[in-house]
């Protein structure tokens, strides 16, 4: 067994599918699933975990850090990177439309915010 997909709900599914495509240059595709769009965002590597998106009309953005009485995160990412690339890949991310999110509690990685507000982690391996 591995873990093959990881879902994130979205009020626009492709949008979303296009900024993980931009931010990670994996490829993107469309697939109908009993008549819904899912798009998917994968590695070429074989048994990577794609990432996939779906359409959700109520859907509404969770808040970060987490807020009592306000919808919470499901899930967060974490991306590690070489640390020579961590702040040039903080601007890729931004450049492809995160956010910074306003609350960092450490230094040592950046918390942003994908266009449906999901919350994600750049961290730098160890040098």
């Amino acid at each position: 067994m591995y873990l093959g997909a990881i879902v994130l709900d979205s009020d626009n599914a492709e949008e979303l599918a296009a900024f993980y495509h931009k931010l990670l240059g994996w490829t993107k595709e469309c697939q109908n699933f009993e008549g819904e769009k899912w798009f998917i965002v994968k590695s070429s590597l074989k048994k990577s975990t794609s990432l996939v998106f779906q359409q959700v009309d109520n859907y509404e953005k969770p808040t970060w850090p987490a807020s009592k009485g306000l919808q919470q995160q499901m899930l967060h990412i974490d991306f590690y990177v070489e640390h020579a690339d961590f702040e040039r890949k903080i601007q890729h991310a931004l450049a492809c439309g995160a956010t910074l999110a306003e609350t960092q509690f450490t230094a040592n990685w950046k918390v942003l915010l994908d266009p449906a507000g999901h919350p994600f982690c750049i961290i730098p391996l160890p040098k």
